[in-house]
């Protein structure tokens, strides 16, 4: 069979609309951050447990990107994203009903699995609805997307945690709206088949002319989303210990500055010109302080300076995310770049998931302070090693 080459819609509008179906999905991903607290007291599990739950979500996530960029560049991008939003939907609907560990942590591998597909699928849909000189800008787009998304969502759980009776319920169903307004923009777009022939899996890779800059974006992108990844899965424990109270208003509304400045950062790296070895820099920069400031927050007890170190923590992912989204639109051809992203995003999720398990144990064996100071050092290793490369490589300028 030959691939089908209809073109998309191209322009501002058609960008926008796809990058909702990516917000959408990444909404979801994180809502269940301040949620934590109700389940912790309602099921009864650790920290290291609930550490499992949330890396279940990037086990769904690294399992799917395996084929996720492959059968999107294979099958067209909105046959990869009509299942993505099922799925995302299906989710939504265990997380509303959970009454157990397992549900929650079914849920969370689903959500995982949904993200996989949008990450690779959809981020790549962005960008193939604009022009060529349109591209940089949908690649920011399609970054933002998922950022605002993954802040958004834990901001309207903390709001309705905060006041509602039942606030599962409302957030998950609130979450179904949502998805639901994604399917709708994704059944206004053909779907554009590129790849011919039978389908035929393999491990995901990337043109040999294009590894050193995809494992380039992924030495800053890595660092940076285990940064955010700790004060999802951990950050409202943190919190709750030096408040002296759990709040799932204010873990809320942390995450989605956390977010926001990721959004925010990649607007004024776009507005200054900046190249992407200065983009590179600031990412590493940021992740190293954030991890400093989260040793610091334990220390004197001062959750200000939690905040601080989650701003930090989202410019540092934020920024690591562009350089290494923009290299691949700008590099990558078309028929490769949803498996590039798939080998960008695995590369960052793998020590996402992996070191704030590790810190959970340590927390539940050790204590709190043992296990923040093992993560925190972890990720500022993996930071001062992406530094100490860019310094010797000219590639990323």
């Amino acid at each position: 069979m030959q691939p089908t080459s209809h073109p998309p819609q191209r322009g501002t509008r058609a960008v926008l609309r796809t990058a909702w179906i990516v917000t959408a999905i990444f909404a979801l991903s994180n809502a269940a951050t301040p949620l934590y607290g109700h389940w912790q007291q309602a099921l009864g599990f650790s920290s290291g447990t609930l550490t499992v739950i949330f890396a279940c979500y990037i086990g769904g996530l690294l399992l799917t990107l395996l084929v996720a960029g492959q059968l999107s560049d294979h099958f067209g991008r909105k046959a990869l994203l009509l299942p993505c939003v099922a799925l995302a939907i299906s989710a939504a609907l265990l997380f509303d009903q959970a009454q157990s560990v397992g549900m929650l942590m079914l849920a969370r591998l689903l959500t995982g699995v949904a993200v996989g597909l949008v990450v690779s699928g959809g981020m790549a849909n962005v960008v193939e609805h604009a022009d060529e000189a349109g591209k940089p800008f949908a690649a920011l787009i399609a970054s933002v997307a998922m950022v605002l998304g993954a802040g958004s969502g834990p901001l309207l759980a903390g709001v309705i945690a905060q006041y509602c009776a039942q606030p599962v319920h409302w957030v998950f169903r609130i979450e179904i709206g949502l998805l639901l307004l994604a399917l709708w923009a994704l059944l206004k777009q053909p779907n554009r088949r590129l790849g011919a022939g039978p389908f035929r899996p393999r491990l995901p890779s990337v043109p040999k002319a294009n590894l050193g800059i995809v494992l380039l974006g992924i030495a800053f992108f890595g660092p940076g989303i285990t940064s955010t990844s700790f004060v999802l899965s951990l950050g409202p424990k943190l919190l709750a210990s030096l408040l002296g109270a759990n709040s799932p208003l204010i873990s809320g509304c942390m995450a989605f500055a956390m977010f926001f400045v990721a959004a925010g950062v990649q607007f004024l790296a776009r507005g200054l010109r900046l190249h992407s070895r200065g983009v590179f820099w600031a990412s590493g920069v940021a992740t190293i302080a954030a991890m400093a400031g989260v040793w610091i927050a334990l220390q004197s007890g001062s959750a200000p300076c939690l905040l601080v170190a989650a701003l930090l923590a989202g410019a540092g992912q934020g920024l690591g995310q562009l350089g290494g989204l923009t290299l691949i639109a700008e590099h990558v051809p078309s028929e490769r770049r949803a498996e590039a992203n798939a080998v960008f995003n695995m590369g960052g999720y793998v020590p996402a998931g992996a070191v704030p398990v590790l810190a959970g144990y340590v927390i539940d064996f050790f204590g709190l302070h043992a296990g923040v100071a093992t993560l925190a050092s972890l990720i500022c290793g993996l930071a001062t090693i992406a530094l100490w490369r860019l310094a010797l490589s000219r590639a990323g300028g």
